[in-house]
Formats: C-alpha cells, sequence, structure tokens
C-alpha cells in the first residue's frame, strides 16, 4: 500500500512563498537608510598577517583569531614592558646588589678602595677612579646625605631620572656639604637652612659619586671620603650616627638587572615599593596590563608566563639590536668613523622636542648606569665626554683572540684626563681577564707616548712587544665593547676637529 504524501495547502505555499521573496528582496534592494560605505573602513572575512590568517564574519573576528590577537597583544606589551622597565630595573638591581653585598641602605657607603674589577658586576664602570655609592630609600621620611669635596657625580630616581647633581656640577660646587631628600607627597616642614634641599618623585634613590684620585695617591680619596661622608634620617639630625665604609674592592657580586622572566619578578617589586603615579599613566597602564599592578600580586597564568619569557627574550635582542647595531645615523660620533654616542640628541631626558626617544633611551640604559644633565651635555673644559666602539674600522665586531690597535691623535682635547676600558658583551659588565683595570688612562706612569705626541692603545690576549704599558688585554673566545672617555673635554671634542682613530684589526 503506497503511503499518503499530503500536498501543501494553499496557506502554507504562500507563506514560503512570501519568505524567497523577501529573501530576494533583501539582497537586491538597499537599505532605505543607506551609506556611501567605502572599503578601507571595512573588515574582510580573511586577512593574512604575521600572525597568521584572520578570520571574520560579516567583521566579526571567530575564536582563533580573538586568540591569536590576544596573544599578540600580551607580547608586544610584554617586550615594551621590558623596554620601558629597563630604567627601573637597572636602579633595582642596583640596590639589590649592594644590599647583598653588605651595603645597606639609609646606611651604609660601598667604596672601592682599591679601585673596580671585573669580580664586581656594574653597567660600564670606570676602573681607574674610586666610586662611592648608596642607596636610599625615603618611605620613613626626609635623609641627609653629606658630601665630600672634590666628587663628582648624580642621585638618580627609581626610574633613573635625574634629581640632582652632587659635588663639581652639583650645588655644592665641589666644596662639599649636606643634601636633604626629600620624599614624594611628604606633608612635614622642611627648612633648607643648611641643606640643599632635593624632592624626589620616588621613595628609592640611587646615590653614586667619583673621588678623584690626584698624583695617583688613592689612599688621600679614600680619606677624604670616609672623613666627610654621612648618611642619616633627618629626624636624627640633632645627633646623627656615624655611617659605615664598605670596601667592595675585589668582592663578586651583581648589580645587573635579569634579562630572563626574572625581569618582570624584579619590575614588580619596584612597583610595589613606590608611588603608584611614580611614572606616567600610559607606563602604569603597559605594566598593569601584563599583570605588574601596585598592591597587586604578579601572578601570572601558563599562558602568560610562556608569552612573557617569549616577550622579555625579544626585548633583550631589541635592546642589544639597539645598542650594537643602532638604525639611528644620530648614533655615530662622526659619519666616517666608529665610534658611537650614548646620548643621541645630547639630552639626558632623551628628548627631541615634544618627542621622548624610545630608542635612544633603550640604547643608554641597556648599556650604562648613572644620569646627569653634565653627562649628556657636557661644557667644554668640565664635566665628562664619552664614544663607544662595538666595531672595528671595517665594521666587524671584536674578536677576543685578534689584536687591535687604536691612535688618539696629538693633542688630544682635555682639562683632566682621558681612559679606555673594555668590557664584556655578554655583562656590559668589565671584561674578565688576568688584567685587573680592564683598561687604562693617561695618567698611568708606563704609558707611553709616540714621537708626534699622540698615543696609541693596543688590544689583545698578549701585549705587542714593547708596548706593555700602552695595552689591554682581552680575552679569547669573549666578544668586548669599549669606551673612551674624556675627562675635562675641550672645544676640539666638541666642534669635531679633534678625531680619535679608528679601532684596527692588527692583521
Amino acid at each position: 500500500m503506497k503511503p499518503m504524501i499530503q500536498k501543501p495547502t494553499i496557506s502554507v505555499m504562500t507563506f514560503c512563498g512570501m519568505l524567497f521573496a523577501g529573501a530576494a528582496f533583501a539582497q537586491s534592494a538597499p537599505p532605505k537608510y543607506s551609506a556611501n560605505v567605502p572599503p578601507e573602513i571595512t573588515t574582510p572575512d580573511t586577512v593574512q598577517t604575521r600572525i597568521g590568517t584572520l578570520r571574520f564574519k560579516d567583521g566579526a573576528p571567530d575564536p582563533e583569531t580573538v586568540q591569536k590577537v590576544y596573544d599578540q597583544l600580551d607580547f608586544g606589551r610584554g617586550i615594551e614592558a621590558f623596554l620601558q622597565g629597563i630604567p627601573a630595573d637597572s636602579v633595582y638591581a642596583v640596590c639589590e646588589g649592594i644590599d647583598k653585598a653588605g651595603v645597606k641602605r639609609n646606611h651604609d657607603f660601598g667604596i672601592t678602595e682599591d679601585l673596580m674589577d671585573a669580580r664586581s658586576l656594574f653597567l660600564t664602570p670606570n676602573s681607574t677612579v674610586v666610586y662611592v655609592f648608596t642607596c636610599i630609600d625615603l618611605k620613613d621620611g626626609p635623609m641627609v646625605v653629606q658630601v665630600p669635596p672634590k666628587v663628582l657625580g648624580p642621585v638618580d630616581d627609581a626610574y633613573f631620572r635625574w634629581v640632582t647633581d652632587i659635588g663639581l656640577t652639583g650645588p655644592d660646587q665641589g666644596k662639599g656639604g649636606k643634601y636633604l631628600f626629600v620624599p614624594p607627597g611628604y606633608g612635614g616642614s622642611v627648612s633648607s637652612d643648611g641643606y640643599f634641599v632635593a624632592k624626589s618623585r620616588t621613595n628609592l634613590n640611587l646615590i653614586f659619586f667619583r673621588a678623584f684620585v690626584e698624583n695617583g695617591d688613592i689612599p688621600a680619596a679614600v680619606r677624604s671620603v670616609k672623613a666627610n661622608a654621612r648618611l642619616y634620617p633627618l629626624s636624627a639630625a640633632a645627633n646623627p650616627p656615624a655611617s659605615t665604609f664598605l670596601n667592595t674592592s675585589g668582592l663578586q657580586f651583581n648589580t645587573i638587572g635579569a634579562n630572563t622572566f626574572h625581569f618582570y619578578e624584579e619590575l614588580d617589586a619596584v612597583i610595589q615599593n613606590e608611588p603608584a603615579d611614580f611614572v606616567e599613566p600610559e607606563t602604569v597602564g603597559l605594566f598593569a596590563a601584563i599583570g605588574i599592578k601596585k598592591g597587586k600580586p604578579f601572578a601570572p597564568d601558563a599562558r602568560m608566563r610562556a608569552i612573557l619569557t617569549d616577550a622579555v627574550a625579544v626585548g633583550n635582542a631589541t635592546a642589544r639590536a639597539i645598542d650594537w647595531a643602532s638604525r639611528d645615523p644620530r648614533s655615530k660620533v662622526y659619519p666616517d668613523r666608529q665610534w658611537t654616542n650614548g646620548f643621541i640628541g645630547g639630552s639626558y631626558q632623551f628628548l627631541d622636542g615634544a618627542e621622548r626617544m624610545l630608542d635612544a633611551r633603550t640604547l643608554f640604559f641597556y648599556y650604562a648606569t648613572g644620569i646627569t644633565p653634565a653627562m649628556a651635555d657636557a661644557k667644554p673644559g668640565s664635566g665628562s665626554a664619552y664614544a663607544g666602539a662595538f666595531r672595528d674600522s671595517k665594521d666587524r665586531y671584536f674578536d677576543g683572540s685578534k689584536t687591535y690597535k687604536v691612535t688618539l691623535p696629538n693633542p688630544i682635547p682635555i682639562n683632566n684626563f682621558w681612559s679606555f676600558v673594555v668590557y664584556d658583551n655578554q655583562t656590559r659588565s668589565m671584561l674578565e681577564t688576568d688584567q685587573k683595570t680592564a683598561g687604562l688612562d693617561s695618567n698611568s706612569k708606563s704609558l707611553k707616548a709616540n714621537a708626534d705626541g699622540s698615543y696609541t692603545v693596543w688590544f689583545g690576549p698578549k701585549a705587542p712587544a714593547g708596548q706593555e704599558g700602552n695595552w689591554v688585554q682581552t680575552w679569547p673566545g669573549k666578544g668586548w665593547n669599549i669606551l673612551l672617555r674624556l675627562y675635562g673635554p675641550l672645544e676640539p671634542w666638541f666642534d669635531k676637529t679633534w678625531k680619535p682613530g679608528d679601532i684596527e684589526l692588527v692583521e
């Protein structure tokens, strides 16, 4: 028996016809209120990008696209947080490092009584001057720092912003004196009688200065510091406690920030110690976007931890590319030489008009420690000037197993002295060799001038015969870079009528 097939009723057929007619109408007739939509404001259903194919349904991203863009957003912010966070992490690492070495903040001074050597890890230190350093934390109130005469150095806050100079370029003008450091938002009364008052935007501040050695008498420079430097809370000004001095020469300790995931943990420690607004709102927001927020635990989940681990690796590579292979033509001191400039634009704030030069700031803070207008914009006859080199005259990185030389033409434009120090490419600290200073300076009694008054300095694993006093040791298997320092640079440095030679490979 055949099954019965019921024919559609007229009303059902009519309804279906209306649907088909409506669909046809919707496809063929534009809306009554329609715009002339330019194609550049629409999103195609598929878009090919460096993070893969992105898919949309009439502009709405599908789940896979949403995941890709959030991964990329977190990754990019992680890289930028590394680059933006380098100044803060650098101050934190210095203060943590010297604290672990025994230089307690708000109490002690570290001093390199026997100068510095490669056993202590600092970013690009000078091995030929006596360094004095300490950290102060203003959370408990103002601090007094008494400065010795005849020193030179800056005070920088927790984001490596300049607070004041002390010594020769500071308000005491090299005569010594008492500095009063006032914390952010301090509501108490502060008298300027007998003090140079400095207000900081942050609780943590890094203080370091050079005690210059005269006539080779290092002990005299050390005695002057110990006799005149003091550190104590303002509340104890009526009866200041004695300060402790720790000789850090030869000690093995680290003051350099991490290039691993631990970087973000160090940055979080900074955020927790400082006022919420110690950096600009956009930077606060950047750090918060990856989970680093004041008053909140930094506890990224497995996904975010993996992303940040990749981000810090790329951020580190970015900073190294900016230093070792800058694409900014202003990084060259001379267009025909390899010497580089750590202060692009001559601004200690890394400003070019209204522009913050982000790569220029990274270039400096990844490589060096300390910021002051006196360093960035030295004046003829005072302050100091710097030129770095990462490559030889033929644009090749330096090889620790080979021998190089450089000549400084006569007369070298200085009021005081010049120096070379060689640094390890990995740590940016002094190169580890059998030579204590990892460099030399013009005060060295063994340094010999050429017949025309110029100086030739040699770099290599072994000294060329007869050049032992003009030689800086390098180490096979280690890449290195170098800083030339001029203390009290003169006009020929500034107008570039004097040029150091390039560092040449000795074939």
